[in-house]
């Protein structure tokens, strides 16, 4: 069987921990074997992934072991100041999250935004 693909989209600050229950549920429902997942952050949403936030880095970082992907909005980063060290060492940088959502969507992703 192939993996279910998932896009979450995170652009509000507010919306984290939402996130990270969305995300926990749908690995409880389906298994974290037949799911494929990344979550993309941008706007706003990138200073949750902050190192100097850290929050949210236990939840996320458990996540990031069960092989979910997490990347940053470049452009985003660049308007809010923010270099990659500044960000959990398991984040990735996208060149621009707009662009990385229509990409999985244009290959058949299902798009969640909590």
């Amino acid at each position: 069987m192939d993996k279910y693909k998932v896009v979450f989209h995170i652009d509000e600050q507010d919306k984290a921990e939402l996130l990270y229950h969305n995300i926990s549920n749908l690995i409880k429902d389906i298994g974290g074997e037949n799911l494929e997942i990344e979550v993309v952050a941008n706007s706003d949403a990138v200073k949750v992934f902050l190192r100097s936030t850290d929050k949210f880095e236990a939840m996320f970082k458990e996540l990031a072991q069960k092989q979910v992907v997490f990347c940053a909005c470049a452009n985003a980063m660049r308007n809010l100041g923010i270099q990659k060290d500044e960000l959990f060492d398991f984040m990735t940088v996208v060149s621009a999250g707009v662009g990385e959502l229509v990409k999985r969507q244009a290959a058949g992703w299902a798009y969640i935004r909590p």
